[in-house]
């Protein structure tokens, strides 16, 4: 029997421009957020009192919360968008989502916890994904310092010493188990 399959495959190239595509789209959501805010943060910062007047926090650690939000939103939004120091950014704004989530929940505003959740898929996804971050200023970087490095034999072959000398003597402690 002849049986006809389709297979499907994944490319590695679609999933980094796929990767870069979701990371800009990311990163400009968290510019904007920042940027809209950046000049009226004691107004949004009142804002966030009021929303959070019922709540369990006190209204000094709301405050400062609040007038921290617009900048880290801004910077991590222009690293994440621009791919420069992407793991740390997304990890920045995956625990600035946790502190959001804190606050909207402790308010049982179920509606914004709920589109916070794509959010944190959204970083989940990037930061698991981090790998195929190939089209970005961190990836240059890394190619750079590798060429650097290579035309750089001093350096290189201290490290490579370093290298060679320790595995040998995990080998030779590895073998030494063996016998």
């Amino acid at each position: 029997m002849n049986e006809n399959r389709t297979y499907i495959s994944l490319k590695s190239q679609d999933i980094a421009i796929a990767y870069l595509l979701l990371r800009i789209l990311i990163g400009v959501n968290y510019f904007n957020h920042g940027f809209t805010r950046i000049f009226d943060i004691p107004g949004f910062a009142e804002g966030i009192v009021k929303q959070l007047e019922d709540s369990y926090f006190p209204e000094f650690l709301v405050r400062i919360n609040s007038y921290l939000v617009p900048p880290v939103e801004l910077i991590v939004g222009v690293l994440i968008t621009i791919g420069l120091a992407t793991r740390s950014a997304l990890i920045a704004t995956f625990i600035l989502m946790i502190i959001l989530k804190m606050g909207v929940t402790s308010v049982q505003n179920w509606a914004a916890a709920t589109s916070m959740l794509s959010y944190a898929i959204v970083l989940f996804i990037l930061l698991a994904g981090h790998g195929f971050n190939i089209y970005s200023l961190d990836h240059w970087r890394k190619k750079k310092q590798i060429s650097v490095d290579s035309t750089m034999p001093n350096q290189q072959s201290t490290n490579n010493f370093f290298a060679l000398n320790f595995g040998k003597k995990r080998r030779r402690q590895n073998r030494s188990y063996l016998n």
